[in-house]
């Protein structure tokens, strides 16, 4: 038997979403690395389950753009040039302001405690992963009220697709430091 891929399985029996949403997980926190093959026997064999939930899986994170087919190879962990990486970014930027354009005038001050909390919690966190989930919950958390969740699904899902290389953007803590005052002016903003 080949060495297990590093996933950290919660539930087993899982359904294709669980898996998914295990294999995203571990793509975004760097364990699984770029061109890094996924074996559908080899991820259902971890699972515990039959290779259809993993195809189905496997559909859901080609869609999100996180891992490609390849011909004879089958399917890899994806890669972003840097060309694609700003891409996303640009396409991020339209459509977060279009959704902080909507969400603003919906915030409640609810909205507003907990975005500065989870932003308090993050200045100080060391764990990297755990830094790029709570940057993600900042943001969507002043989203949120724009109540669009298509628009939503589809930033996170561009938030997901560089979100591994934000990781080893943020190595420094004066990356940090940086993305932290521009977090903090985007909640002074929206305030």
């Amino acid at each position: 038997m080949s060495t297990p891929l590093p996933i950290p399985i919660k539930n087993p029996g899982n359904t294709p979403e669980l898996i998914a949403s295990a294999l995203r997980n571990t793509i975004l926190k760097g364990w699984l690395k770029s061109n890094q093959p996924l074996r559908q026997d080899q991820i259902a064999e971890q699972f515990g389950v039959s290779k259809i939930p993993v195809r189905e899986a496997m559909v859901q994170l080609r869609a999100e753009g996180l891992i490609v087919f390849i011909p004879n190879r089958g399917f890899v962990v994806s890669e972003l040039s840097t060309a694609e990486a700003e891409e996303i970014y640009m396409m991020r930027m339209a459509l977060e302001s279009k959704a902080l354009e909507r969400a603003i005038p919906k915030l409640r001050p609810s909205d507003l405690i907990r975005a500065a909390s989870v932003l308090e919690i993050s200045a100080t966190e060391e764990d990297r992963s755990q830094w790029s989930e709570l940057n993600w919950e900042f943001h969507s958390t002043l989203y949120q009220a724009a109540q669009l969740p298509r628009l939503l699904n589809t930033i996170q899902v561009l938030h997901n697709n560089v979100a591994r290389y934000l990781l080893i953007y943020l190595g420094g803590l004066s990356a940090r430091d940086a993305s932290h005052a521009e977090h903090q002016k985007i909640l002074q903003a929206c305030q």
